[in-house]
């Protein structure tokens, strides 16, 4: 995974272990390293920062129907027990996000819902995480939580103003699916760091339904420091795509603006 690991890890970090500062992800200890790369679990489903994946095959002679899989993130019901071992019991209670989906599905609510910190925490064993005295708390896998769900937030309103520009087309923008490309660098992150700046610690692909019309949306994160008193810590670079002629008319638009006003 190289210098490369998760938001929720770079919180969890500075939680645990608050007076190290982090330069760079690669400076993160770690007792339990897992590779996001070859990792193949399944991760908390209705969350716009994790990775899409396909549905494992079942272990049972016969397979189950593809019925209760989220053909959005391929994911099936939510994980809400404890793990076995566990060493504190942790919230099963899940945050309503204010990104709307694209797609709603019959008795769902139109709105990304968050994992609870149970579900965050199933998931972390499934990439090969395992609790040392030392580790996370009850406390801290709450901090972890309202950091993540923080970022998304963060995010999105970063999505809304670029997605303003587009206003007299669309005042309904909505959140259709996502990616983690954590160890698919950006050429912007590269052209950055060949001018002396820090790669990001992590990278998500957000695909935005414009009414209708679908837009790709690269969100870079950075590290920012002491996680503030609105668990803010990250540095996000977001910005559409340039995957399209709209997408880089916009980009010229935005840095054009940017230059003129700081000049003035």
């Amino acid at each position: 995974m190289g210098n490369t690991v998760s938001a929720a890890e770079v919180a969890a970090a500075q939680i645990v272990r608050p007076n190290e500062p982090v330069q760079n992800a690669s400076q993160i200890p770690h007792k339990h390293h897992f590779d996001i790369k070859n990792y193949s679990g399944a991760i908390p489903a209705e969350c716009p920062m994790h990775k899409k994946q396909e549905p494992a095959s079942s272990e049972c002679p016969v397979q189950g129907g593809q019925g209760d899989i989220n053909p959005l993130n391929m994911m099936g019901p939510a994980n809400q027990k404890p793990s076995p071992g566990q060493p504190f019991p942790l919230s099963t209670d899940r945050q309503t996000s204010t990104i709307p989906k694209a797609i709603v599905k019959e008795g769902e609510g139109p709105f990304w819902v968050y994992p609870s910190a149970q579900m965050f925490w199933n998931a972390m064993l499934r990439k090969g995480w395992k609790w040392n005295d030392e580790d996370i708390s009850q406390k801290d896998m709450n901090d972890i939580i309202n950091i993540h769900n923080a970022n998304n937030e963060q995010a999105w309103k970063e999505v809304l103003k670029w997605e303003a520009l587009h206003a007299g087309e669309c005042m309904d923008p909505r959140l259709k699916s996502f990616g983690g490309k954590a160890a698919d660098y950006s050429p912007r992150a590269r052209i950055r760091q060949l001018m002396g700046y820090e790669l990001p610690f992590d990278r998500h692909d957000w695909i935005v339904d414009r009414c209708g019309k679908d837009v790709r949306y690269v969100i870079d994160y950075y590290d920012g420091g002491k996680v503030n008193n609105r668990h803010q810590f990250a540095l996000l670079d977001v910005r559409p795509a340039m995957d399209s002629a709209e997408n880089v008319w916009d980009r010229m638009k935005v840095a054009w603006w940017r230059w003129f006003y700081s000049n003035e």
